[in-house]
């Protein structure tokens, strides 16, 4: 597929530098891309790959554009990296890979259930009894949507997603475990994606409610009776406990674990690897992780961590000494 540098320009804006006819092949990594492929610099640290760049062209902000001067082309914008992402979905429409909606054959829809004429639902899916699926939402191969989920306009699920399983609940009976019914749902908003083997679980009471514009990478667990506010983002395998309240433009990083009944307020960015064991009811950037180090080294300074109750003690006790000393003298 070809697409001239000036019809990008003209779909998308931006300020081109450079000839409108240069034909673009592909899109590429800065370090990789080649004379007729369109690559994009988004912030500072990567200025160095610029200089030994063979990219035909190159996204960047007005800041940087002092350093393409030795490029064919580039293309300036206040946002280089949204610019991109919008090349690539410009690139994708191009090459008219959405799919048509439409029920594969082999997918299982309930009778009872509602599926937009617009919607599209992929090879072996099951969309159970009272389940709803809104106009242009995909659902890949293998998705489940349980019994009376609600899944709204524009998503996309990729395959294996899950919503509306069980939500982890029983209570004890002696040395058993006794079944508490799940008898909530999920509810999810308008443009929301939803990535390969992530599960939403359904609420045990209340519904699990996933607002607009979220965004979940792979294998996330969103336990029951969650709720996650529009517009906020968590990357693969991040867990989210039962009753948790996210609020809306969050993000979570990779591997972190949000625990039961916490609220996190709005615009909180929680760090990769992270454990939050607190509500947050301020917005910023929290981190919650031991620093990785050699093992030996890292075992004393675990060592050390427990002692630091003792040793703050300690040192209070040395500066009220101290303080006596000074007023006596």
């Amino acid at each position: 597929m070809v697409l001239r540098l000036g019809s990008i320009v003209e779909a998308l804006g931006g300020e081109l530098h450079g000839d409108p006819d240069l034909q673009v092949l592909g899109l590429a990594p800065l370090e990789s891309a080649s004379p007729h492929e369109l690559s994009f610099l988004s912030h500072p640290k990567y200025q160095n790959l610029l200089s030994a760049s063979m990219a035909g062209c190159v996204i960047l902000s007005p800041q940087m554009f002092s350093l393409a001067l030795r490029q064919e082309a580039c293309i300036v914008s206040e946002q280089p990296y949204l610019y991109y992402a919008r090349v690539t979905q410009l690139w994708k429409q191009v090459q008219k890979s959405d799919v048509a909606p439409a029920i594969h054959p082999s997918a299982v829809v309930s009778p009872d259930a509602q599926v937009h004429p617009q919607a599209h639902i992929g090879p072996l899916c099951v969309v159970e009894r009272g389940a709803r699926i809104g106009a242009q939402t995909v659902l890949r191969s293998r998705v489940t949507v349980g019994e009376n989920c609600v899944i709204g306009d524009r998503c996309l699920l990729h395959s294996g997603a899950v919503v509306g399983a069980d939500g982890f609940g029983f209570a004890p009976n002696g040395n058993a475990w006794e079944k508490i019914e799940q008898l909530g749902a999920v509810r999810i908003g308008n443009d929301v994606e939803i990535g390969a083997n992530t599960c939403v679980d359904r609420g045990a009471l209340q519904d699990t409610v996933i607002e607009d514009g979220v965004k979940l990478d792979n294998l996330i667990q969103i336990g029951h009776n969650v709720r996650i506010g529009a517009n906020t983002a968590m990357a693969g395998c991040v867990g989210v406990a039962g009753s948790a309240t996210i609020g809306a433009n969050c993000t979570v990083g990779g591997g972190a674990v949000i625990l039961g009944h916490l609220s996190l307020a709005d615009g909180v960015n929680i760090s990769a690897a992270s454990v939050v064991t607190r509500s947050i009811l301020k917005a910023g950037h929290y981190t919650g992780m031991f620093p990785i180090d050699e093992n030996a080294a890292w075992e004393k300074n675990a060592a050390t961590l427990k002692q630091l109750h003792g040793l703050r003690d300690r040192v209070r006790s040395l500066e009220n000494t101290l303080q006596q000393v000074k007023k006596s003298s």
